[in-house]
């Protein structure tokens, strides 16, 4: 008999589907004093990594420029027996070249507002990445769940 574990992990195309529906990315770093700081955030999948953006300023850059080390978190469910996610720990790169930093803003700005001309999302992404920094996280060590593949039965 399989072992829990084994019956519950999503395929690496589950996983990708699972991600792509996805809106929002838990994204957890470690303060000066190791203590989780946790928030949510847009994110872009671009070249098989998870990219956010967010201000240079944030407590998570000053955190992630101290200590590259970073979780991701993409859940749902409601119930145990639905319950699904993808968790990631990795160690995040920092980008603030404003350059680097408007093409990735892009992509976030794009993936998450699909209703705004791609000009609007240009221009908007240029203004941001002066203040801005982008993050880009690339998948090291992998967990994912799927408890609807139980059938129902723990």
């Amino acid at each position: 008999m399989a072992k829990r574990r084994d019956q519950i992990r999503m395929t690496e195309e589950e996983m990708w589907a699972f991600i792509e529906e996805r809106k929002s990315l838990q994204v957890a770093t470690l303060n000066r004093d190791g203590t989780p700081h946790l928030t949510t955030l847009w994110f872009a999948i671009v070249d098989g990594a998870l990219v956010f953006e967010t201000f240079t300023k944030s407590q998570k850059v000053k955190n992630l420029q101290r200590d590259p080390r970073i979780a991701v978190l993409l859940e749902d469910g409601t119930e145990y027996a639905e319950l699904r996610g993808v968790s990631i720990n990795a160690k995040a790169e920092v980008h603030s070249d404003p350059d680097k930093v408007h093409g990735l803003a892009k992509q976030v700005m794009i993936r998450n507002n699909p209703d705004v001309p791609a000009e609007a999302m240009d221009q908007a992404a240029k203004q941001l990445a002066a203040k801005r920094s982008a993050i880009v996280v690339r998948l090291e060590k992998v967990v994912t769940w799927d408890h609807r593949k139980l059938g129902g039965s723990y």
